[in-house]
């Protein structure tokens, strides 16, 4: 009981706590407003399970096993969310109105956009694989537990991630003016730009 309720304050801590999905998320919900914002989390948390699946069956102890396995995965997050932060840091707001067409190809491309960039995080699959392990009881079927801890996981962070976008939502009157805008924008690129180039620079172990 007590493994359980350590594993639950943990992931929650490791949830909360800001990043790389906080970032997007927030750029997100500013953009498109909560349908954006939910389509983001829901995108980011099914990278989770992705995740979760390769840490239970194996797949990402080979990926970090093998030397070059880690190198392409890695880069290819960093280039990935640079990109995004390039985006958002150069962004300009347009005057003209975008069309119904425009709007939901954007909220469709945030379930993309999370997707990809959780499942291109090598440091998410490390996570999983010295996470989760720490709370295996070897004596039960250890991908059970795997699975279910990974699916926890997952709950508790789109969970959290529906509640920050209603706030963020809510605020964004607020946070929608020009000038807080073009700062947001700016604060948000420079950390997903921050991230990328933190990704790309760390070593294989």
């Amino acid at each position: 009981m007590n493994d359980i309720l350590t594993f639950l304050v943990l992931t929650l801590f490791v949830i909360m706590s800001p990043g790389i999905d906080t970032a997007l998320i927030t750029k997100r919900t500013m953009a498109d407003r909560q349908t954006g914002g939910y389509k983001m989390a829901l995108g980011l948390a099914s990278g989770s399970l992705v995740h979760t699946l390769a840490a239970t069956f194996g797949l990402s102890a080979l990926l970090l096993q093998s030397a070059l396995a880690f190198e392409i995965v890695k880069y290819a997050g960093a280039l990935y969310l640079m990109y995004l932060g390039t985006s958002a840091f150069l962004s300009k707001k347009s005057n003209a109105s975008s069309s119904e067409k425009e709007e939901q190809s954007k909220e469709t491309s945030a379930f993309r956009q999370g997707l990809v960039s959780n499942v291109l995080n090598p440091k998410v699959a490390v996570f999983f694989l010295t996470f989760l392990p720490q709370f295996v009881q070897t004596d039960q079927n250890v991908t059970l537990q795997l699975l279910l801890m990974g699916i926890t996981y997952t709950i508790l962070a789109i969970t959290w991630f529906f509640v920050f976008v209603f706030f963020i939502n809510y605020l964004r009157k607020w946070l929608t003016t020009p000038s807080v805008q073009r700062f947001m924008d700016k604060a948000t690129g420079v950390v997903l730009i921050g991230f990328g180039l933190k990704l790309a620079f760390e070593k294989h172990k």
